[in-house]
């Protein structure tokens, strides 16, 4: 079964009703509300950090809320995050020397852990060591940073070496991902599908979740 994750961080020019729209989205099917932190030294811009996290979990408790922490340190932020309430925290290959010591202190902190690869790291930089030891691999189909990009269909061949040599892992596509590509990212093999400014620029955000999950569901459940 594919996972709808919504991703506020299109909303990040005006917060004051982001707990407001995160509840409103998992109300229309969303499963995830995938969060974009960045520091402005990892990427150049800046969006959100654990205060606002906290504000969030605190006005919607039942949210799942899926960091991507788009960070130059990321162990630093992971007790902070932890605190203000993530069930998930993503960081990204290119931005530590050490994954393994930010894996093991994300899993301290008791939040499922994950790890990005932007679009010009390879997937093999995902031995299987990190892979095997990490609940989410997430191979970003824009470059990381900044909302509204065109998607690069060529990172999927990166998401099916990594289906192919982790079947059992939760593998998310970030960036770009509406319901004319849905099915194509299924296809390779992503069962945590990211969307942004697909959901939040709909109309109708619930006919829009829907539409990208029936179109994806028979596709996953070929490999699944």
């Amino acid at each position: 079964m594919v996972k709808a994750v919504i991703d506020p961080s299109v909303l990040a020019s005006d917060l004051s009703d982001l707990a407001a729209e995160c509840k409103r989205m998992v109300e229309s099917g969303a499963d995830w509300c995938h969060m974009d932190v960045m520091d402005g030294n990892f990427v150049p811009n800046i969006t959100f950090g654990p205060p606002v996290l906290a504000c969030v979990n605190k006005a919607v408790p039942e949210l799942y809320m899926d960091i991507h922490a788009m960070v130059a340190n990321p162990k630093q932020w992971v007790p902070d995050v932890a605190k203000a309430g993530a069930k998930s925290y993503t960081f990204h290959y290119e931005a530590t020397d050490s994954p393994a010591d930010v894996i093991a202190s994300i899993k301290e902190h008791g939040m499922k852990a994950g790890i990005a690869i932007s679009p010009e790291t390879p997937s093999s930089a995902i031995t299987e060591e990190i892979g095997n030891s990490v609940d989410l691999l997430l191979v970003m189909t824009v470059r990381p940073g900044f909302g509204g990009q065109k998607f690069m269909p060529e990172c999927l061949e990166k998401v099916a070496d990594l289906r192919k040599r982790f079947p059992s892992k939760n593998i998310q596509v970030d960036g770009g991902i509406g319901a004319g590509n849905a099915c194509q990212c299924a296809q390779a093999g992503s069962n945590v599908l990211v969307a942004g400014t697909a959901i939040f620029g709909s109309k109708d955000p619930k006919a829009t979740i829907h539409e990208m999950r029936s179109s994806v569901d028979g596709e996953i459940a070929k490999w699944e």
